[in-house]
């Protein structure tokens, strides 16, 4: 009964956060602004780092978390990056 729960459980949260990444794609292409299209992409590579860490629990191989984690890292890096050059122009001083 849990394993066929948690399988469901999966399958429903992988399709969740399949729209969730067509949502903020679209965003990321329609945005008004450059602050609304980075907000966008920070949400694509959460949902995309955390349906990869579903794939990896469903699988039970440990290859979706590293890759994941890479996606964290990344992710983080480029969106201090994007908002450091929306506040001043310059990524590099």
């Amino acid at each position: 009964m849990s394993q066929d729960l948690l399988s469901w459980s999966l399958l429903i949260a992988q399709v969740m956060l399949g729209l969730a990444m067509i949502c903020a794609t679209y965003r990321v292409l329609r945005g008004p602004r450059a602050q609304d299209r980075v907000v966008g992409l920070d949400t694509v590579y959460v949902n995309s780092m955390i349906l990869l860490l579903t794939f990896g629990i469903r699988s039970g191989t440990d290859l979706y978390f590293e890759a994941a984690l890479v996606i964290a890292l990344l992710g983080f890096v480029s969106t201090a990056a994007l908002a450091k050059f929306l506040m001043r122009g310059e990524v590099i001083e």
